[in-house]
């Protein structure tokens, strides 16, 4: 007998993936978590019957959220991660020296800890003396602060129950207010195949609140469509202004195996049909 997952990522469109076996499954008080093991690609974490990551290609996404704001901000201090449970963008973010505070601001406390059993690679950074977690809402704790992150990082789910708040205008305000003088925020921000109007909202949201907007590319298989877009609220530093050659010599010894100092122009320069979104 073969058993397989299916995501239902639109109504006309679907992922398949064959399961070795069903390695853990819960309800939390917000959802149901499950972490499951497939033949293509590795781990798979689904909450809510939507993928979340795999083993296979969760690189792509954590190391283009976190690398290319921190390289273009160049000196991060305080950074903010608001989602994120997996932990695979705090893991990032570590990797660089500047950063003395990375909080986690997660609403849901079972997903950090399925993942921190089932998914140890990914969520590894997690005990970092320099990680704060707390639970809860994550807008209403984000309101606190004034002046205080250099990076916010949204990394949420689609914006549909408890994540659609964080596409709202009132968040991005809240943002923008929690961020030091030439700070910066990024958020993952769907598809340009089957999230165009969503893409286009977004990016007029985030420029409502921010002085410049910049989106950027990257390619995650088990995402709708493959290609996925991240949009960067900016009160200062520009991201195609980055040091590519400060970024070549310091990420040399990473393990890196998506970005890059090639990779950062390339992900910026996007294709017309993109280009056509925000027209």
């Amino acid at each position: 007998m073969e058993l397989w997952f299916t995501e239902r990522q639109t109504k006309s469109l679907a992922i398949s993936m064959r399961v070795r076996q069903n390695l853990h499954r819960e309800r939390s008080p917000y959802q149901e978590i499950a972490v499951l093991e497939t033949e293509q690609y590795g781990k798979l974490l689904v909450i809510d019957d939507a993928v979340m990551l795999t083993t296979a290609d969760e690189f792509v996404y954590h190391e283009l959220i976190a690398h290319l704001p921190m390289f273009t901000h160049g000196n991060v201090e305080r950074a903010a991660v608001i989602g994120g449970g997996d932990g695979g963008t705090i893991r990032e973010l570590l990797r660089h020296r500047s950063l003395q505070e990375a909080y986690l601001l997660e609403l849901d406390e079972r997903v950090v800890r399925v993942c921190q059993e089932y998914l140890p690679e990914v969520a590894s950074g997690l005990s970092d003396a320099r990680v704060r977690m707390e639970f809860g809402d994550g807008i209403k704790r984000i309101a606190e602060f004034e002046s205080y992150f250099d990076l916010v990082v949204v990394d949420s789910t689609e914006p549909v129950g408890p994540g659609e708040v964080l596409f709202s205008r009132e968040f991005y305000d809240l943002v923008r207010r929690s961020l030091r003088p030439g700070g910066l925020m990024v958020a993952q921000t769907e598809s340009p195949f089957v999230n165009r109007q969503l893409m286009a909202q977004t990016r007029e949201i985030i420029g409502g609140a921010f002085p410049e907007t910049y989106v950027y590319l990257g390619s995650i298989p088990t995402y709708p469509s493959g290609l996925w877009s991240f949009t960067i609220g900016s009160a200062g530093p520009d991201p195609r202004q980055a040091d590519l050659a400060a970024i070549a010599k310091m990420t040399a010894d990473w393990p890196l195996r998506y970005y890059s100092a090639q990779v950062h122009s390339a992900a910026l320069s996007l294709p017309p049909f993109v280009q056509e979104i925000y027209r």
